[in-house]
This record gives structure tokens, sequence and C-alpha cells, in this order.
């Protein structure tokens, strides 16, 4: 079962204390960047980073618009919460996750070196390379966790292909001129008139 991501840019009127919702994140985010989800808000956190912004709930002064359609979810909506610009500008982008990703990484052989082509999960393949038994428990590869295996560990498969145990940065999961880009830009720009403190993208999840 997927998890989608849905919310709003919103802005703070200081002349009338009021947040307003600006703009739908739906009509700048498309997709399930999964690393993302982790990376900003804790959701889908396969990567085991320190997420930025888990767990804060719906913010004081939702906009109406917010809290309408946040209740219009009703039960299927799970995880709110929010992060402001102000923050968003001081993130180390190039910081890395806590612990190794609890995929392995699988790697093309290019013109330019070995390239990241994906993340392995429920594959025969891979099963074979690694040496591990197809046997599908919650939340483990192949019935063992990825992060059991040291930083760096390689199982090379054929001249062209190989796989990896690693560790994903921030930079990793939200590339900057990504799907994320026009969520940013967007934000950015209010910023400009209304100040950091002022704009956030207030966010929940459904599976």
């Amino acid at each position: 079962m997927g998890t989608d991501i849905h919310g709003f840019v919103e802005c703070l009127d200081e002349d009338d204390a009021l947040w307003a919702a600006a703009i739908d994140l739906d009509l700048l985010h498309h997709g399930r960047s999964y690393d993302a989800f982790g990376c900003l808000f804790g959701v889908r956190n396969s990567a085991g980073f320190r997420a930025l912004a888990a767990d804060r709930g719906l913010p004081e002064g939702a906009s109406e618009l917010v809290r309408g359609q946040f209740a219009e979810w009703g039960r299927d909506a799970h995880s709110p919460t929010w992060i402001s610009w102000a923050e968003l500008k001081r993130v180390d982008w190039a910081e890395p996750a806590e612990r190794v990703d609890a995929r392995i990484h699988e790697y093309r052989r290019t013109a330019d070196g070995w390239v990241m082509s994906g993340k392995a999960a429920w594959d025969a393949r891979v099963a074979e390379t690694v040496g591990l038994q197809m046997r599908r428990d919650p939340g483990r590869l192949f019935g063992y966790e990825a992060h059991d295996w040291p930083e760096g560990t390689e199982w090379p498969d054929g001249d062209d292909r190989l796989y990896r145990i690693g560790r994903l940065t921030r930079r990793d999961a939200v590339v900057p001129d990504g799907e994320w880009k026009p969520v940013w830009t967007v934000m950015e720009t209010l910023a400009a008139l209304y100040g950091d403190e002022n704009v956030r993208l207030t966010v929940w999840f459904d599976n």
C-alpha cells in the first residue's frame, strides 16, 4: 500500500495576525518520494534520517482551509506536521542519515564509473547474489535487515552491476533540482514578502 502526501503552503499576514492557505501542495508536488518523506517528516523513513519535522501535529493557528481539508480525510489522514521556510533555510543538506539504508543499493557501471540506479527490494536476483533466502517479513529485506551489514559491504553481479550497503545524505533524498524544487521556490517567494518565519509547509499523509 502506497503513502501519499497532502497539504498547503501557508503564510502569515502579520497585519491580520491570521495564517492563510496560499497554495495546495498537490499543485506543486507529484509522486511518492519516500526518502524525502522520511528526511523531512519521518514518514516511510527506510533511509534512517533524523527527521526535520516529525509528528508536530497541525500547527497553531492553521488556516481554516487546512483544518477543513484535514478533517475531510478523517481516519485516513495520519502524521500531520509542518515546517517553516526559516527552518528549511538552515538545513545542512550534506548531513548523512543516522544509519545505513534499510534497502540494498543497486549500482550500474557507466562510462563515468558506478552510478546508483535504484534500491533493491523484493527481487530474486538480489537475493541470489547477496546469498539470502526469499522470506518476506514486514520491514525486512528477504528476512534480514539491510543495516545488519557494515556500510560499504558490496556484492558484485557480473561486470556491470553491483549491490552495496550505503547511507544517504539529505541531498540524496531531496534532490536540489528535483520534484521538491517548485515547493521551495514558492515558499522562498512568499518568504520575501512575509518573512521566513511566516511561511510554512503544513502536511499530512494517507495510505
